[in-house]
């Protein structure tokens, strides 16, 4: 009876074995993340400001047809670098041509005419001598002379005119660059007026922002403006722009007005997104009665706090023991690794995840402060 008890004493075993290294197993499930987080702090008023900028090229032509008439030929393509007087495009000149002509038989007509009005004014005038004719008759032979005169005036000035039309049936690049964008195709109406193409020159260059009227004066005490751009590695540079103008007036729809920053020799293109930060400005004076308060200082976060999804851009606010997604507006490109500045979405005094992409896993909780 011994074998029977031995067996069932070998069954236990191997089932508290099974159930030891199952147990340890269950365990070890992993648990919830704890994501670090920061306090919002608002920036001393009239530090630092910061918004996007497009790059622009100072010289930048939209090339458009002076004749109506048919694309006959369309010689460059967008990108194609272009010299000054390179023939661009033809618009068909078989009207322009016909007009020339009919031009030049108008002044050829003219000329007759007043070489007719002049041998006649100066037989009148002998006749007149002679007493033939009377004053009267010698009057309107010299008016008959001075009309046939300016007739020929005219017809020459119609001439060139003509001329001048027939020259725009060659559409020339205005000056050395490159080609942004074509605007027709070959067969299609040109009318006076019509976009053609877009040249610019690829140098130099100059940033161009926007910044809100209601901080208009608080950015002309800034000691310090400077342009974020990308640089041959890959990394971003700020630079210090060879010259910065700010337009006099105010856009009447987004009430902004345009600051335009000239930028040294760079490798960005033209509608290239870059930021733009104006320093050191001068701490503004406490508001006269009547006046409206200063704008609230914007916020500052590292990049990592940021989530970026296609449109949407937003943080991880702390809301009691959880994160909660909360859209925000930002000053600063999606391409940037440095700090972003939160416009609004946000306050100061609120706790956000240090880490968006931490924040966004299953079951993550704030760290205890």
């Amino acid at each position: 009876m011994a074998f029977p008890f031995a067996r069932h004493c070998g069954l236990s075993a191997t089932l508290l074995l099974t159930l030891s290294v199952w147990a340890p197993a269950q365990a070890a499930a992993p648990a919830a993340p704890v994501v670090a987080t920061l306090k919002l702090q608002a920036q001393a008023q009239g530090q630092e400001r910061q918004w996007e900028g497009v790059i622009q090229a100072v010289r930048q032509s939209t090339v458009a047809a002076q004749v109506p008439g048919n694309v006959t030929a369309l010689l460059v393509k967008a990108g194609d670098t272009v010299k000054a007087g390179q023939v661009l495009a033809r618009i068909d000149a078989r009207d322009t041509s016909a007009g020339l002509l009919r031009s030049q038989a108008d002044v050829a007509q003219a000329e007759a005419q007043f070489n007719q009005a002049r041998m006649q004014w100066e037989r009148s005038q002998q006749l007149r001598a002679q007493g033939f004719i009377s004053e009267a008759a010698l009057d309107s032979a010299r008016a008959q002379w001075q009309a046939a005169q300016a007739g020929v005036t005219a017809a020459r000035a119609g001439r060139s005119q003509a001329a001048l039309a027939q020259g725009f049936t060659t559409v020339t690049a205005p000056f050395d660059g490159r080609v942004l964008n074509t605007h027709v195709e070959v067969g299609a109406l040109a009318a006076p007026g019509r976009p053609v193409l877009t040249l610019y020159a690829p140098r130099p260059l100059r940033a161009v922002v926007q910044v809100p009227a209601s901080q208009a004066d608080a950015v002309r005490t800034a000691q310090r403006v400077e342009v974020e751009v990308p640089t041959a590695g890959g990394q971003a540079a700020w630079l210090k722009p060879t010259q910065v103008i700010s337009l006099p007036g105010a856009d009447p729809v987004s009430q902004t007005v345009e600051w335009r920053l000239d930028l040294p020799e760079v490798s960005t293109l033209p509608g290239q997104t870059v930021r733009v930060r104006f320093a050191d400005l001068k701490a503004s004076s406490a508001p006269t009665a009547g006046a409206s308060a200063p704008a609230a200082a914007p916020l500052t976060v590292p990049a990592q706090a940021v989530l970026r999804r296609g449109e949407l851009t937003a943080v991880y606010v702390v809301r009691g023991d959880r994160f909660m997604l909360q859209a925000v507006r930002t000053g600063t490109p999606a391409t940037s690794t440095g700090p972003v500045t939160l416009l609004s979405g946000v306050r100061p005094g609120d706790v956000i995840a240090a880490d968006a992409l931490k924040a966004g896993l299953a079951n993550a909780t704030p760290a205890k402060p």
